[in-house]
């Protein structure tokens, strides 16, 4: 937003005004800018760019995906457009995503949801807007540019940015809508990427699980993990886990929400990571190792499993050891 500032003439105090972040902290790719900062410089880039059509439009096209970060990379080595878009979802709060964004598919469509309401109603527009933009960029470069026609929605009316977003999506935007969204053909989402690499893909997506974890310290969900990775097991329900945690399960679904989660998305990530880990590392039986993840029988086991790897269990584990280097064979 700053190098977008500048290219209009902004200079950088003017852009930090009241948000008491430090130039230094900028070039650190460590440092966490808080949600008031960023409001604040958003504030700022407002009121200095007054006249700038579709602001938050123009900057959202400015992200890509190496902007991102290991959230951007794990996009990439995803299997397909759909998979990476559920990944980029299942992450979100590590992207610089305010609005609530959900996936839907409708006829000959797939598409995402955007809801700004719980954005700060002056910045709402702007929100909105980059995040939108910023979403339409994602998409564009993971399919190499290949989709022209992108349909967008909005809830709002419409303004003196329809040719600009035309130009940008290929098609006009509809306004008065029930939803913000866009939306992609579904002959483009399940084309597998060509730079699918399904075990970068783990590696990746079990970074993005450590930073998350890591920028919500405490949160519900790593307290929902401490249950079902110790005491209670993988085989816990929701309602045995709510009660070990002395809340109702009503409350604990809508906390883990909040986090963009929920008991059964979790769980799944912590068999899933241990099933990986065991067929490796173990020399468990493929039914013993179900049932010690909780499932009620073999076969759930293997649909399980190939959803997240296209294989089965198996073969998974008869692959990696083939990866192995042989114990009495010199390795260069």
């Amino acid at each position: 937003m700053i190098n977008f500032a500048s290219g209009h003439g902004v200079d950088i105090e003017t852009c930090l005004c009241g948000t008491d972040i430090s130039e230094h902290k900028l070039n650190d790719g460590g440092a966490l800018i808080r949600r008031e900062q960023e409001m604040r410089l958003i504030e700022n880039l407002i009121l200095a760019l007054p006249n700038v059509a579709a602001l938050g439009f123009k900057i959202g096209l400015c992200y890509n995906i190496a902007t991102f970060g290991i959230w951007g990379f794990s996009l990439r080595t995803c299997r397909t457009l759909r998979d990476a878009l559920q990944t980029a979802l299942r992450f979100l709060p590590l992207s610089t995503a305010y609005c609530e964004i959900s996936s839907f598919e409708q006829g000959d469509y797939f598409g995402l949801h955007l809801n700004p309401q719980s954005t700060p109603t002056h910045l709402r527009q702007f929100l909105l807007e980059r995040d939108m933009a910023t979403s339409i960029a994602v998409i564009k470069e993971l399919s190499l540019n290949e989709i022209k026609n992108l349909k967008t929605n909005f809830t709002g009316p419409a303004t003196a940015d329809t040719s600009y977003i035309e130009s940008i999506c290929g098609i006009k935007p509809s306004f008065r809508s029930a939803y913000n969204s866009i939306r992609i053909p579904l002959s483009y989402v399940d084309r597998p990427q060509p730079t699918y690499d399904a075990k970068l893909a783990r590696a990746l997506a079990d970074q993005c699980a450590r930073q998350l974890r890591q920028r919500q310290p405490g949160g519900i969900s790593d307290r929902v993990r401490q249950q079902v990775l110790g005491p209670l097991g993988l085989m816990a329900s929701l309602d045995d886990v709510s009660a070990a945690l002395t809340i109702s399960s009503r409350t604990l679904r809508r906390k883990l929400d909040r986090e963009n989660t929920s008991f059964r998305v979790l769980v799944e990530e912590e068999r899933k990571q241990m099933a990986f880990q065991l067929l490796i590392d173990s020399d468990m039986k493929i039914e013993e190792l179900a049932a010690h993840l909780g499932y009620t029988d073999t076969s759930s086991f293997t649909r399980a499993f190939k959803r997240w790897s296209d294989c089965s269990p198996r073969d998974y584990r008869d692959n990696s050891n083939a990866d192995q280097p042989s114990s009495d064979v010199m390795v260069d």
